[in-house]
């Protein structure tokens, strides 16, 4: 478990940022296989191999960060989950250190950064103004049971929202949609695409829906369970695996790591994913999370993040419309 406190302020550049579609990351407990926005955008380099793109802008992170909104006191008081975050003065946070484009560790700053640690980050601010988080972190398998316990008062891992883990929490969003991608060795010819995948063995995360995506759309490939992206990407590396399945964004995450030993390659595919915050079970830090959400979408805040977490990093060109927070898909 590790604590994080940040006193920042600045004024944000405004930039321009896109979702990146990879023709059109994991956290390293990253989840899920899922869809882009229709109008998501494409790296410079179009279908392909992403290139790996720059180190992150600290002092641009850190002004996004200042920039975001407070809550206002009648708002917190009037929800029970706020309430208590604010009782506490830390917001205790399910996620990941490992994720180079949603929540990386600084082992100099010991600060966590990225898109996901980011909004975590502004949503401490919105509680309590100030940004007081405590991360634990968490795999694929681990998410719900943490938020069942009482462990941490919000999970943000790109986390895919589904009916089944919908019957154990609740979620707020969705902030965000991607699509599955593949990712093999920069040196591999064989696979292009999905069809390419029969005959194959192909790695994903235990638990996640890159399982049963795999299952419907390439059936005919030996499905490689692993326990989190890291060991996904190792495998694809020494060969044990030939292709890697699994978000779109966790693959972006890979190539910006390995560089030029790996590639996306094909079109991404697959029905739309959608990343959500999880809370404990009909919390009404659903309601409260929703809220920020419309703010900082409104304000442009969640766009700068974007900007600098993920679009200045990888070329992205284009602008993503944000998802409707509240708008789940979940009857």
């Amino acid at each position: 478990m590790r604590s994080t406190r940040l006193a920042i302020a600045g004024l944000a550049a405004v930039i321009g940022l896109s979702l990146v579609a990879c023709s059109p990351e994991d956290t390293g407990s990253g989840d899920a296989t899922g869809s882009d926005a229709t109008d998501s955008g494409t790296t410079d380099s179009g279908s392909g191999a992403a290139e790996a793109g720059s180190d992150l802008d600290v002092a641009a992170y850190d002004d996004v960060i200042a920039e975001g909104p407070v809550a206002d006191d009648a708002a917190v008081e009037a929800s029970e989950w706020a309430s208590a975050v604010r009782e506490s003065g830390t917001l205790r946070i399910g996620g990941t250190e490992t994720s180079n484009l949603f929540s990386l560790l600084d082992p100099t700053s010991q600060q966590v950064r990225g898109f996901d640690a980011g909004l975590s980050q502004l949503l401490s601010q919105y509680v309590l103004g100030e940004v007081s988080t405590e991360l634990s972190q968490v795999t694929s398998d681990t998410r719900e049971q943490v938020l069942v316990n009482g462990d941490v008062d919000a999970v943000f891992a790109t986390y895919s929202i589904t009916p089944a883990r919908a019957e154990r929490i609740s979620f707020a969003g969705p902030y965000y949609s991607s699509q599955a991608g593949i990712l093999v060795r920069s040196d591999n010819t064989d696979i292009t695409s999905v069809a390419d995948l029969a005959g194959k063995t192909v790695a994903t995360q235990a638990s996640s829906t890159g399982e049963t995506l795999l299952a419907e759309e390439a059936p005919e490939a030996e499905v490689l369970a692993l326990p989190d992206h890291a060991q996904a990407i190792e495998a694809v590396l020494n060969g044990n695996a030939d292709a890697y399945v699994i978000d779109q964004t966790l693959l972006l995450n890979a190539v910006l790591q390995q560089g030029d030993a790996v590639k996306i390659v094909g079109e991404p595919f697959g029905p739309e994913d959608l990343y959500g915050i999880g809370v404990p079970l009909d919390s009404d830090g659903v309601e409260f999370i929703n809220t920020f959400l419309d703010e900082i979408i409104a304000s442009g805040v969640w766009e700068d993040l974007w900007t600098v977490t993920i679009g200045d990093r990888t070329g992205v060109t284009t602008v993503p419309a944000a998802p409707t927070p509240g708008e789940t898909g979940l009857s």
